[in-house]
């Protein structure tokens, strides 16, 4: 199965760790970890908030890298 989400990616670009996220969001260390994985998905308000905490755009946590920039040229054009 194709790993949903991006999350382990981005925290290592961003130098933070999954316990840092868990804290941050008042969720169990476990529940992050599972995300980080994939074998659980956060919800849309949940990932939303993911994207605000590491300075992200939301599509940079579900997407590839070259996906995020395509998308990022058709909305400056």
């Amino acid at each position: 199965m194709k790993d949903l989400n991006r999350l382990k990616v981005v925290l290592v670009e961003k130098k933070k760790t999954s316990k840092w996220l868990a804290e941050q969001l008042g969720k169990n260390p476990s529940t992050v970890s599972k995300w980080c994985t994939n074998s659980a998905q956060p919800d849309l308000q949940t990932l939303d908030k993911i994207a605000e905490l590491l300075q992200c755009d939301t599509r940079a946590l579900i997407t590839s890298h070259l996906e995020t920039e395509r998308y990022d040229q058709y909305s400056q054009a």
